[in-house]
């Protein structure tokens, strides 16, 4: 038992850190990517955004604080779409019928990542806009 009274599993490994287990999680965690990417459409574009924004970054010469708002974004939109699957995983497993919180539930997450997406757009175009203008002699 620990303080509080709760019995705890007799497990001699019980925290203790086990790098088998890290190693397994790391290999759950990209099972997850490629769940997502075999499964959302919408996950390529993502996909190909992010190939297109650290190409024309590395083009272009942005600069180390700028990385950083990029990296944020583009995170951020790979964070909500991740959450979207789950939902979508989770209702569909759940719920089998059409059902009109389930379908709100499916909707709301899908507004996250469009809301996050709109929001790294918007970042994309105002750090990597005026450098690709100057690089390509436009401004």
């Amino acid at each position: 038992m620990n303080g509080a009274g709760i019995e705890m599993a007799d497990d001699s490994r019980a925290g203790r850190f086990d790098l088998g287990a890290r190693a397994r999680s790391f290999a759950y965690a990209f099972a997850g990517v490629a769940t997502m990417l075999r499964s959302q459409p919408n996950a390529w574009i993502h996909a190909l955004a992010t190939v297109l924004v650290v190409v024309v970054g590395f083009w272009v010469g942005v600069t180390r604080d700028d990385w950083l708002w990029l990296i944020l974004a583009m995170s951020i939109v790979w964070l909500a779409e991740a959450l979207n699957t789950a939902v979508e995983f989770l209702a569909d497993a759940v719920v089998r019928e059409i059902h009109p919180l389930v379908k709100h539930a499916k909707d709301v997450a899908a507004a996250a990542v469009l809301i996050a997406a709109v929001g790294a757009a918007s970042i994309g175009v105002l750090v990597l806009g005026p450098r690709l203008l100057v690089t390509l002699g436009v401004w």
